[in-house]
Formats: structure tokens, C-alpha cells, sequence
């Protein structure tokens, strides 16, 4: 006779010590811990019951608040009922990849092979998620910066691989410290994630930054991948790809994404450009992977990126938006500055509002939601900070300064002291 479960786990399914280590094992949906964006719609959700009288004021959202642009959607419109658009896409349609090298070409004057040297994605975040794959072995490290998008470093580890973290402080103008890496770690790493426009901290890569990272990738023999999420929202000069620079092509990818510079982000598209063998090995995991994103989908994608009054316009509007944040904020008393680009604000968190004393950012930022129903999104990774998203909900310029009216006027009641 099979031994019988223990109390202890008679609640388990058969299959509980199963789960990969990757995800935690057999203690996979036992920690007790709370990932930090659930902590805030947990809060948002109790100030809103609390609150039914209050409008919640939510700088927390990190999504384009905009549909696409009409043009856009009716291409969909027309796409979707063409019988060839209804099979399995693979590795990309060509109208979506010559669309991307002609906006290579056109924005930033890189000259790319739409065979060979661009791949698409559902996505940038898949590709964050398979990249990993065509580097990292176990005990293989990948470099990335904190704050950031963790998704690289996530499936680094499901290889069996280990991060090194890069904080990002503003005493160095929010770029990572490359000298100060450990040699053992450098010996050991494959893969440096980098991501500019910096999200969350807003900075702003240099060519010197940049010639430092073509450098430092040759010296060491790593594999760079930049994040160009937020270039076409650049406020500091033009948006500038790492591409531009004279030797990054042999050294890495740099991934775009339709979703922030051209109101697309359900649609689910992006594309990873550079290095050709980089690019093909990207494309064979990526293979065994999906099966493209719809045909339609990248047909209009097409078409927004051969259109550039639609970035620019864009560009407009979280611009106007981030200025009267910046201006609200200070209001209040912090000390916000316009970011190089990016549509959020980073800014050092207040040590303490009237008698209460904060212990680090996560602590304001509920702090804030439960007092003024005022959200925002806490980053303790390399110092107590708060990101001000401006995507929030807003039809019109006159609401967007009602609205900043509003925050000034909640945040003024607190009382908030800074160091």
C-alpha cells in the first residue's frame, strides 16, 4: 500500500514535488512573499473600497494610455480578412522586416538587412525571454542593470545561470559601473543587458558611454543586448541607437518594440536587429519557440513604422505630460528633473511625511496610496526612489492640469520631507 500524505500536504496535488527548481520545486505556491506590483493593486483595490469618493490618481501604469493610430488600424481592418494572412507567420513577414530596416535607415541612418540582420518578436519581452537560451549555459552569467526589466535575468537563471547585478546611481548619471565588475564575474558572463532611454531612471546613453560598452564587450569577450523600448521617446537631442556607433553591430542586438513609440502595446510586436549570426541564432529558438505573430498584425506594424508623424506626435504628448509632472512634483517638495527620455519620472522618495518616518520607497509608495489614493511604482534596487509613469488617463490637456492640480493639492496635505 502507497504511504498515505502527511496533513501537512494532503492539500498538495500528486504532482507538488514535481514543479521545476527553476520555479521554486516542490515548494512552488508556498512562499508567502508578495511580488511589489501586486502589493500595489492590492493597495489600490483597499483604497478604492475605502475611498468610493475619492478618484484614484494613478501614476503607476506603464502602458501607452493612447490607442494606434487610426491609419494603423485600418490596415488591420483591411489585413484580417485576406485569406494569405491567416497561416503561421514563423520568423516574420518580409513587409514587416524591409518596414523595419527602412525605419532603421530613416531614424538613425543604420543600414540593416531585413534577412539577415532582423528578426521579429511578440514582443520585446519573448525576446528577453529567449535570447538567454542562445548564450547561457549553467554557471554562465548574465549582466544587468538595476533598476530594470528583470525578464533576461529570469530566464538566465531557468538555464542555470547567475545575474550580476549593475546598480544604477545617480552619482554616476544612472549608467552602470563596468570597471567596478569583479574579474571573476567577468570571466564567467556572456550576456550584458542594457536599457536606454533608461527605464525607470529616464537616463540617457552617450557615444561615450557607448564606445565604453563596444570596448568592454570586445576586452571580454560579452554579447551586448540594448533595450531600445523607449528611444523614439527621447527628450534630451535626437534618439540615438546603439547601432549608430561604429563597431556595436559586432558585438550585440538592440531590440525595439512597437508598444511605447507607436501606441501598439497589445499588439504584441517588436523586433531584434544587429548581428546576423546573433540574429539567426535569436530566430532558431525562437523557432522551436512560437509561430510568428499574425500576419494582419505585422502588416499594420508595417505601416506604422514607415509613417513618422506618428512617433513624433507621441512624443509630443508624454513630453507636454512629463513637464507638468516634473513641475507638480516639485511642488510638493521633491527634487524631479526632466528625464533624458522615457515617459517616467524618477525620483528620490520623501524620508518622511509630518511625524511618520519611511524605512525605504515601497513603504511611501503605499503610504501614499492609502492616505491620498495617489499610486506610483517604488524601486529600492539601488536607492529609495519612485516612478511617476505619465501614461495615466487623462482626454485632454485641460484634465491632464486638473489633474496635476489634484496631485499637488493631495500630496501638499502630507506634509512630505525629503533628505
Amino acid at each position: 500500500m502507497a504511504d498515505q500524505p502527511s496533513s501537512s500536504t494532503a492539500a498538495d496535488p500528486w504532482f507538488q514535488n514535481l514543479f521545476a527548481e527553476r520555479i521554486g520545486g516542490a515548494k512552488y505556491g508556498k512562499g508567502t512573499e508578495i511580488y511589489k506590483f501586486e502589493k500595489i493593486k492590492r493597495a489600490k483595490r483597499k483604497a478604492l473600497a475605502e475611498h468610493p469618493e475619492r478618484k484614484l490618481l494613478d501614476f503607476g501604469i506603464g502602458e501607452n494610455d493612447d490607442m494606434a493610430a487610426a491609419s494603423v488600424r485600418e490596415v488591420m481592418k483591411k489585413e484580417i480578412d485576406k485569406v494569405e494572412n491567416r497561416g503561421y507567420a514563423d520568423n516574420g513577414i518580409a513587409n514587416y522586416k524591409e518596414a523595419a530596416a527602412e525605419f532603421m535607415q530613416r531614424q538613425f541612418g543604420v543600414k540593416l538587412d531585413p534577412i539577415t540582420e532582423i528578426c521579429h518578436a511578440i514582443g520585446s519581452k519573448p525576446a528577453y525571454a529567449m535570447l538567454p537560451a542562445v548564450f547561457i549555459n549553467p554557471g554562465d552569467v548574465t549582466l544587468m542593470t538595476v533598476p530594470g526589466y528583470p525578464v533576461a535575468g529570469t530566464h538566465t537563471r531557468y538555464y542555470g545561470g547567475e545575474v550580476h547585478r549593475l546598480p544604477l546611481l545617480e552619482k554616476n548619471g544612472f549608467f552602470p559601473d563596468l570597471d567596478g565588475i569583479p574579474a571573476d564575474i567577468k570571466k564567467r558572463a556572456k550576456l550584458m543587458v542594457i536599457n536606454f532611454p533608461n527605464s525607470p531612471t529616464g537616463a540617457v546613453a552617450t557615444k561615450e558611454f557607448y564606445k565604453k560598452v563596444i570596448e568592454f564587450a570586445h576586452q571580454n569577450q560579452i554579447v551586448i543586448v540594448q533595450d531600445a523600448a523607449h528611444i523614439l521617446l527621447t527628450f534630451s537631442g535626437e534618439p540615438f541607437s546603439f547601432l549608430q556607433m561604429d563597431g556595436a553591430k559586432e558585438v550585440g542586438v538592440e531590440v525595439h518594440s512597437m508598444s511605447k513609440g507607436f501606441n501598439m502595446i497589445g499588439w504584441r510586436l517588436g523586433f531584434v536587429c544587429g548581428h546576423p549570426k546573433i540574429v539567426q541564432a535569436f530566430a532558431d529558438v525562437k523557432d522551436n519557440s512560437d509561430s510568428g505573430q499574425f500576419m494582419a498584425i505585422q502588416h499594420a506594424a508595417a505601416a506604422a513604422l514607415r509613417n513618422p508623424e506618428i512617433p513624433i506626435q507621441i512624443w509630443e504628448k508624454y513630453r507636454r505630460r512629463i513637464k507638468k509632472l516634473v513641475d507638480a512634483l516639485n511642488a510638493v517638495g521633491f527634487q524631479a528633473k526632466m528625464p533624458g527620455g522615457s515617459y517616467f519620472l524618477y525620483a528620490k522618495a520623501p524620508i518622511s511625511a509630518g511625524e511618520l518616518k519611511f524605512q525605504n520607497a515601497e513603504e511611501v509608495s503605499t503610504f501614499l496610496i492609502h492616505e491620498q489614493s495617489v499610486c506610483c511604482v517604488p524601486w529600492d534596487d539601488a536607492g529609495p526612489y519612485l516612478r511617476f509613469s505619465a501614461t495615466y488617463i487623462a482626454k485632454d490637456e485641460a484634465e491632464e492640469d486638473q489633474l496635476m492640480k489634484e496631485t499637488v493639492e493631495r500630496l501638499g496635505r502630507l506634509k512630505l520631507q525629503f533628505a
